[in-house]
């Protein structure tokens, strides 16, 4: 063994400590740890992700350089904020109208078509599974009567990850899962048929991009993502018009 023998395991640590660093990173971006909400203890996020009270610091410490969140000894951690990108920031103040929601998504039309179409010749095997993974939550929901949003979410952030380009990423992390442009269920309310019909029709379009960048197909994964979000301009007006679901 030569004397840089030690390097795999460092390079594994190092490796942990970004996946940690995306995974509470995604938490914060689509709402699952809201600005101002603390932290799990330090204890609780190893025994969940499998890892070291090194690499839980070391995380916390990337976030922490980011601008993500905020230590105060012998309290706890808290989320302050999006990090860096969070300059440009549309919160719910800015979604209150059907012009609103609109201007989003051609903002989201401009951004996420392109960002498909490098996804298709881009993607790794493991964008793919991650794409496949929140296509399976937002099914779970549905048929479990729950709100999809946080799944729908995922399914958008999967795809701006395998463009290979973080700066994708940071831009829909930035935005956040308010984006998405549909109410979200009241606690305890179960979903109509013509609700559901609507979700099913939208994790369809999913299917129909991703199937498209599983092909490798750039056009086809623009089109198809085109076609979504134009769709769901579309839904949004008739929705303001009282004639379905948001």
């Amino acid at each position: 063994m030569s004397a840089h023998s030690p390097s795999p395991p460092l390079r594994r640590a190092r490796n942990l400590t970004h996946e940690l660093v995306q995974a509470l990173g995604d938490r914060i971006r689509d709402g699952r740890l809201p600005q101002g909400s603390k932290l799990p203890t330090e204890a609780a996020v190893m025994a969940e992700f499998g890892v070291s009270r090194t690499v839980v610091r070391e995380a916390i410490s990337r976030l922490q350089a980011a601008g993500t969140v905020q230590t105060r000894h012998g309290i706890g951690t808290f989320v302050v904020g999006l990090g860096e990108g969070g300059a440009f920031h549309i919160g719910q103040q800015q979604l209150q109208t059907l012009r609103d929601v609109v201007a989003v998504l051609e903002l989201r039309i401009g951004i996420e078509t392109e960002g498909a179409a490098l996804a298709a010749q881009r993607r790794t095997p493991a964008d793919l599974v991650a794409m496949r993974q929140a296509i399976a939550a937002f099914n779970a929901a549905v048929a479990e009567g729950r709100d999809a949003v946080g799944a729908d979410f995922q399914f958008h952030l999967e795809i701006a990850r395998a463009t290979g380009n973080g700066h994708f990423v940071e831009l829909m992390g930035t935005l956040g899962a308010g984006i998405i442009p549909r109410a979200r269920l009241e606690p305890g309310e179960p979903p109509s048929a013509e609700r559901r019909a609507y979700l099913e029709r939208v994790n369809a379009e999913h299917e129909s991009i991703l199937d498209a960048i599983a092909a490798g197909d750039a056009e086809a994964a623009r089109a198809a993502m085109r076609t979504h979000l134009s769709n769901s301009k579309e839904r949004r007006r008739r929705a303001a018009e009282g004639a379905g679901p948001a």
